[in-house]
């Protein structure tokens, strides 16, 4: 019989505690789940659940990054585009967004749609008044970012 080689591990293994932390972050994540959907299906909007299709989606890590970057409430990056509309019409916006044509945009692996809202909802990198939303996701459908006006020419994603 061939015998196994043991692998020596520094500092050891502990598989008992390793099963613990493995059902601890199990139940949290689980929890914070809970906590996303019980704080999505509180937004008096119709048709919240069309932001959750496996095809196009926002997660809560994207929205906090899109309401703390773009709404004019919360007063960090003052020279980037800016929501002036509230948030419940920002996701409404972003829900009717999934059916406008996407483009690749170039030199990245992102999706952009730009849609024409045909009413001012913030100002965009200019500072100038815009109806123009535009909303990058990946290719399979997340959310990354949103925001008020057109791409600047060259901009990588973490700068929006």
């Amino acid at each position: 019989m061939e015998e196994i080689e043991k692998i020596h591990l520094s500092p050891p293994f502990n598989e008992d505690e390793w099963l613990r932390l493995v059902f601890l972050l199990s139940d949290t994540q689980n929890w914070l789940n809970e906590l996303v959907n019980a704080a999505m299906i509180s937004v008096p909007m119709k048709d919240r659940k069309k932001l959750f299709r496996r095809s196009y989606y926002i997660s809560v890590g994207a929205l906090a990054h899109i309401m703390e970057r773009h709404h004019f409430k919360i007063p960090r990056h003052p020279s980037v585009s800016k929501f002036t509309i509230p948030v419940v019409e920002i996701l409404a916006l972003l829900r009717d967004a999934n059916t406008e044509p996407v483009e690749q945009v170039a030199g990245a692996t992102y999706l952009k749609r730009v849609i024409d809202t045909g009413k001012t909802i913030g100002h965009d990198f200019n500072q100038l008044p815009t109806s123009l939303l535009t909303v990058l996701t990946d290719s399979g459908g997340r959310i990354l970012t949103a925001f008020p006006g057109c791409m600047k020419s060259q901009t990588s994603i973490s700068n929006l």
